[in-house]
């Protein structure tokens, strides 16, 4: 094909999730209840999230139909191009053929509406008038403001204090759309008090901006919590990246040899990796799949595999990721969306089961390689993407060296218009790499549960 943009029509995007617990080789560790040690059912839930995203969560069936009021408002943006990136391939000089998934069309600039915009929708049907949810880089805390706006919900969000000032658009956008954005820890919830006792100067972190969140809801009736990645049932509604790229791989006549995308949480990786990941289960592809994440946050590539609290204030059911300890607080990257202590429970279960692959990357190669993308291909990437952008780049320029016409594909997440900040700051060579020490990773280790 020699079409550089290849598009579905609305009528062709998928009309169901993918479920990956449906195919796991070996079932996923269960959710433990923080008081009783217990595996926790679903009236422990119930409290945060409504009975719908609840049977979701521990869902066996593969494949989960999208409401169609929920297709109506994807197709504002959806299906999303994937695009073969051919003036990359010129200006890297590799045998290679590149696709991206542009995710960056979406009304908010990224792939969290995906589940925001269903995750609204669920809560709506039962009733809940109000979401609170936590947002690092405010791409998550923008998109539910854009779902709540869409159905008439009010929308509180606690935004990491370092990114809060680092990025302010992102929350002009999200009081555009009506939310309530503060910076986190604040003096609004007892969590967030008591951090601000300890330390009044911490930049914050997503464990503690999630025990806000998380108390904003359990302490109202009206209000339930809504997380933007980590569980289950987001990753199921991201799915919908990686089932639309299949069909558009089946129509330019390819399949990927390596699929790519950065990881901080895990969403935007499994949505358009997990489809993927199935045929590599049930077909036996051997698809190279990776996962990038940050050096200052190495949640997959020095964190450990055990149980651990999603928050700060311990007040989540413990769920076996791979951790860098809830009380973990990472350095100020720009990637503010990848700097959470945890990885969600799939995709680690996946890397324990060999089926993918992790590695780590400093943020001053990741902008270099990002202006390579754009000024071969145009899209400035936001920060997170462009972890995947060097990890492609690096896989690139080994097909070059090696002489291997591979098909690499990657999730492009997002536009990094709201990041010009970052970007003036790596022209003017203000950016610093940071690996985080290993003692410090130990130190935080120590303290988590004491559940094996």
């Amino acid at each position: 094909m020699d079409s550089v943009k290849i598009f579905l029509n609305e009528a062709d995007m998928p009309r169901s999730w993918y479920n990956i617990q449906a195919d796991l080789p070996k079932p996923m560790p269960p959710v433990i209840h923080p008081g009783t040690r217990q595996p926790i059912g679903p009236d422990d839930l119930a409290p945060l999230f409504p009975m719908g995203l609840i049977a979701q969560e521990v869902s066996q069936e593969r494949y989960i139909e999208i409401p169609e009021e929920i297709l109506d408002i994807y197709k504002l943006w959806r299906p999303s191009p994937l695009v073969r990136a051919k003036r990359w391939e010129k200006a890297l000089g590799t045998p290679a053929k590149i696709y991206y998934k542009w995710e960056g069309v979406s009304p908010a600039g990224s792939h969290k509406p995906n589940t925001a915009i269903a995750q609204a929708w669920y809560n709506k049907e039962e009733g809940i008038r109000r979401l609170a949810t936590e947002t690092g880089a405010g791409q998550w805390g923008s998109a539910l403001a854009l779902a709540c706006n869409f159905f008439g919900m009010e929308c509180k969000v606690f935004m990491v204090k370092v990114s809060y000032h680092q990025k302010p658009y992102r929350r002009l956008m999200m009081e555009a759309w009506g939310a309530t954005c503060i910076p986190s820890p604040s003096d609004q919830t007892r969590a967030g008090r008591a951090i601000l006792e300890q330390d009044p100067d911490t930049p914050g972190s997503l464990g503690i901006a999630i025990s806000e969140a998380v108390e904003e809801a359990a302490t109202r009736d009206d209000t339930k919590y809504s997380l933007g990645s980590v569980l289950n049932h987001v990753m199921l509604h991201q799915t919908i990246i990686g089932l639309e790229s299949l069909k558009q791989f089946e129509m330019a006549g390819d399949y990927p040899d390596v699929v790519i995308g950065c990881a901080g949480g895990g969403s935007n990786f499994a949505g358009f990796a997990f489809p993927f990941l199935r045929d590599k289960i049930l077909e036996g592809r051997e698809t190279k799949v990776v996962a990038v994440e940050p050096q200052a946050c190495p949640t997959l590539t020095k964190g450990l595999y055990r149980y651990d609290f999603g928050d700060t204030a311990c007040t989540t059911p413990l769920i076996r990721m791979h951790t860098l300890g809830h009380d973990f607080i990472p350095p100020g990257i720009h990637a503010g969306g990848l700097r959470y202590h945890g990885m969600a429970p799939s995709v680690s279960h996946l890397l324990e089961l060999g089926l993918l692959e992790a590695k780590a990357h400093p943020q001053t190669a990741c902008f270099e390689a990002a202006l390579s993308f754009a000024r071969a291909e145009g899209h400035l990437v936001a920060p997170e993407t462009s972890h995947a952008v060097l990890e492609v780049m690096d896989e690139a320029l080994r097909c070059k060296e090696r002489g291997e016409a591979k098909i690499i594909a990657f999730n492009a997440s997002g536009h990094g218009h709201f990041d010009m900040g970052a970007y003036e700051r790596y022209f003017a060579g203000d950016l610093v790499n940071y690996e985080y020490p290993e003692e410090k990773v130990q130190e935080a280790l120590a303290r988590l549960p004491a559940i094996e």
